[in-house]
């Protein structure tokens, strides 16, 4: 009888765990030419940049794994030559400019690995923040052909793509 309760117990427990959604679910956004895979978090009442992702420091730019883009054909990407290829995106924000980072690394499990490398890194430009036109309460990402556009918050940074 214990056995039963206890099995019952143990599957009852495994089903309502499995149904619970994602609090940072993956997200994939795609144009003709870039595809960018991120988890998506929320801000919850938090204060994002500054606090829950520190000024000058690594970003995985999303929660969970790092994000990943990939390019179909080669890309100016800010300024900077890439190749066609995927890539992890890694950015550190501050108040008045973000470094974007795409280092050959793939399969990051967020930022903690990456002084180990960083010397795999294909690309670093500037871009400005700008404010958005009002509080975003998940970071949403988004890849046309002419740009990566980074919002959360009340932060936009538009990374601008030529072919």
């Amino acid at each position: 009888m214990k056995k039963n309760l206890f099995l019952l117990f143990t599957l009852i427990s495994t089903f309502a765990f499995a149904q619970k959604p994602a609090q940072s679910p993956a997200m994939t956004t795609e144009s003709d030419n870039v595809k960018v895979t991120y988890g998506q978090p929320s801000k919850r009442d938090r204060e994002i940049f500054g606090k829950l992702v520190p000024y000058n420091e690594i970003w995985r730019t999303g929660a969970n794994a790092a994000t990943e883009v990939t390019f179909k054909k080669d890309v100016n990407f800010g300024g900077a030559k890439v190749k066609a290829g995927t890539y992890t995106l890694f950015t550190i924000p501050n108040q008045n400019e973000w470094s974007v980072i795409l280092n050959s690394e793939l399969k990051q499990w967020g930022a903690y690995g990456y002084d180990k490398i960083k010397d795999k890194n294909i690309a670093t430009i500037k871009v400005r923040p700008m404010n958005g036109e009002g509080t975003m309460e998940k970071l949403i990402i988004t890849a046309t052909d002419a740009q990566i556009s980074i919002e959360w918050d009340n932060t936009v940074v538009r990374i601008p793509l030529t072919w």
